[in-house]
């Protein structure tokens, strides 16, 4: 991992910044909410820098404190009243657009490929199909908030689609780690999550952008008043 080319973490760090502020432009710029990324990033960051997900031998076992961390608090705001008020107050314009920071992730997930940190099936060469989900997303925006010419059951489906493309990554994501539990990638196991600054896609891109569509599927089932066609 020492001797992969700067431009490979440049692009993910760039990655990173753009997700948080289109997220944070999405919340209308909550103070709350991006202080809690802030932080949770520089605690996320400081344990890979000490090598705490590094350790192949710990490494699957810790994984879950990579993502749970921001997952578990977003999950919990559909279950609570101020958490469903936050979710209906997002702009789901700007977490359409979000899905488009998909396209440098895989495109860094195949970099990572090639320079022997991930398997080539956590790539758009193997079983990931992700990439879809980030070039569809202006499509998205462009036909159902400009031209409005999708209907809500249409842009229901997208989001669905793309959550389940997402979770067939992490899937192979966590099936490829270096465990007892590994089920393929064992010439070339996923190691680049544990180290920064790749250990923040599970930390927070992924919690962000599955977020963005659940949150996405609840306004358009609840049918507000956001642009696009009734449902039908």
């Amino acid at each position: 991992m020492e001797n992969l080319p700067i431009y490979i973490a440049a692009t993910f760090g760039f990655t990173v910044l753009l997700a948080i502020w289109l997220f944070i432009k999405a919340a209308h710029f909550s103070k709350p909410f991006l202080f809690f990324l802030l932080a949770l990033i520089i605690i996320q960051s400081a344990l890979g820098l000490s090598g705490f997900y590094s350790d192949l031998q710990t490494m699957s076992t810790r994984f879950p404190l990579l993502v749970m961390p921001l997952m578990v608090p977003l999950i919990s705001l559909f279950f609570i009243r101020q958490g469903k008020a936050f979710i209906d107050s997002l702009d789901i314009k700007t977490l359409t657009v979000l899905h488009t920071i998909r396209i440098p992730v895989e495109i860094v997930l195949f970099w990572l490929f090639v320079h022997h940190a991930i398997p080539q099936a956590m790539t758009f060469e193997g079983r990931n199909f992700d990439i879809l989900s980030g070039l569809s997303a202006l499509l998205i925006y462009y036909f159902g908030f400009i031209k409005k010419q999708l209907s809500r059951t249409w842009m229901i489906i997208w989001n669905v689609i793309c959550m389940l493309l997402l979770i067939n990554v992490v899937s192979n994501a966590i099936l490829s780690l270096p465990s007892r539990f590994q089920s393929f990638g064992f010439e070339q196991p996923n190691i680049a999550v544990g180290y920064f600054p790749f250990l923040l896609l599970p930390a927070i891109l992924v919690p962000l952008v599955l977020f963005a569509n659940a949150a996405s599927i609840r306004q358009l089932i609840l049918n507000k008043s956001i642009g696009v066609k009734n449902l039908k």
